[in-house]
């Protein structure tokens, strides 16, 4: 069964443009993941520090995979400390 995930993102101060950025090198590889059925990137039209990804996966196991391979630690690496949060992720499966 699909597996949705919805992950904010809320830049400190003058790192927007640095995480916007971070998302656009990351974009490429996590599409090519066998997993992955989907991925978006989003930017909060009223809060331009305010991002979001909404990502779709064939199951649980293609999101396992996914958060353990390099590219995925490297982002989590690279985003986390530009954030003024805990990461924020919420795993979801349709219902209707």
């Amino acid at each position: 069964m699909e597996l949705h995930t919805f992950v904010r993102f809320h830049a400190r101060p003058g790192n927007e443009e640095a995480v916007a950025q971070i998302m656009r090198d990351a974009a490429p590889d996590v599409r090519s993941e066998e997993g992955c059925v989907f991925i978006q990137y989003h930017r909060g039209t009223r809060d331009p520090r305010m991002f979001y990804i909404h990502s779709c996966w064939k199951d649980e196991e293609a999101f396992q995979v996914h958060a353990d391979l390099p590219h995925t630690v490297r982002f989590l690496d690279r985003v986390l400390p530009l954030i003024d949060h805990d990461l924020d992720l919420t795993r979801t499966r349709p219902f209707i």
